[in-house]
């Protein structure tokens, strides 16, 4: 419910996608998503199962948070690991540049985005 939650709250600030690429855990395979996408006319598109180069950009990010985040840490309580990893994930969205959105950081680059006129964008990615 939460991973339904947050998509619609980002369709509202930005745009709807056409689709949206998922792996299959149990929070995206699960009923409240398959029926906020039904409700919202989103696709879901399933990555197939065991083959993480599917949905190359979440393999990425994943590894990148395991290395740089929580591999360098030692967490005593949950409280510490989110606090954490919020501040790891403020730097890697607001401040860090990424060669794959022209070295902006992505707060950056959505801010300076525009949709085309006539389209909608194609598909969103989700780890």
């Amino acid at each position: 419910m939460r991973v339904a939650r947050v998509l619609q709250e980002l369709v509202e600030q930005r745009e709807k996608p056409e689709r949206i690429v998922v792996d299959n855990g149990p929070e995206f395979a699960g009923r409240a998503l398959d029926a906020w996408a039904y409700d919202t006319g989103v696709h879901l598109h399933f990555i197939t199962p065991g083959r993480p180069t599917e949905n190359a950009y979440i393999e990425s990010f994943n590894g990148k948070l395991r290395i740089e985040c929580l591999d360098e840490h030692c967490f005593r309580d949950m409280a510490e690991a989110r606090a954490t990893i919020e501040s790891w994930r403020r730097d890697y969205n607001e401040w860090r540049p990424h060669s794959s959105l022209g070295h902006l950081a992505p707060a950056q680059f959505a801010a300076a985005w525009r949709p085309p006129k006539a389209s909608q964008p194609d598909s969103l990615q989700l780890c």
